[in-house]
């Protein structure tokens, strides 16, 4: 199940939309800002029809 959410990018500062996977579980991957182009590591906790998004720098992580 695809779900849009949005973020602001933790290199840029500017606010990001993006579309997630619920139906795979839990998962980490890094996705670029659509903006700036760096990096951005994405984590998503899947719990049940809950859901939350957390963004971090690659280098943070």
């Amino acid at each position: 199940m695809l779900e849009t959410d949005s973020y602001h990018c933790p290199y840029c500062g500017e606010r990001v939309e993006t579309t997630v996977d619920i139906s795979a579980g839990d998962q980490v991957y890094i996705e670029d800002c659509q903006v700036c182009c760096k990096p951005v590591v994405m984590i998503l906790q899947v719990h049940d029809d809950e859901w939350m998004l957390d963004v971090r720098r690659e280098d943070d992580a």
